[in-house]
């Protein structure tokens, strides 16, 4: 029977077929799914800001961050038998939730960005991408098959 995992904000965790991911409240924030075609091991990171070289006071937790985020959750799925050369890429959120006229302001934005350049730095494929807009989703990533799936109260669901 399959298990569905929790992802809370600035947090990630890895499954194996046939469990699924699921993360809410994607706002400005952006979720990750890495996912392994053969080993079918998906991961899932709910990211808050962009780098941690930018954080003010330090980093106490950087699963907050793109860059050392998405580093913790390769990491764990290359410890589960991931493959780190086989894995794709599907990122969802990064919505601008309030009106800004700058781009400084808009997080969701810079988010989608900096998620965007450390894949590229990790030569990882994004191969679905569900991303801006002004509203909030829930995303599931289906383990089994690799299929994002995305939730919004106003909008029909999609699948990646």
């Amino acid at each position: 029977m399959a298990n569905t995992v929790t992802v809370g904000i600035a947090d990630l965790n890895v499954v194996k077929a046939p469990d699924t991911l699921v993360t809410y409240a994607l706002g400005s924030c952006v979720g990750i799914c890495l996912y392994d075609p053969d080993k079918k091991i998906a991961g899932l990171a709910h990211i808050m800001l962009p780098l941690s070289t930018e954080a003010a006071q330090g980093v106490n937790n950087k699963r907050r961050y793109a860059d050392t985020g998405i580093a913790e959750l390769i990491q764990k799925m290359t410890m589960l038998g991931a493959n780190k050369a086989r894995l794709t890429a599907k990122i969802a959120g990064g919505a601008q939730m309030f009106s800004v006229s700058s781009t400084v302001f808009n997080i969701g934005e810079r988010n989608v960005a900096a998620v965007k350049k450390v894949l590229a730095s990790y030569r990882i494929r994004i191969v679905a991408e569900e991303t801006g807009a002004n509203f909030g989703r829930t995303q599931y990533f289906h383990g089994d098959t690799g299929i994002m799936e995305i939730r919004a109260a106003t909008r029909p669901t999609k699948m990646y």
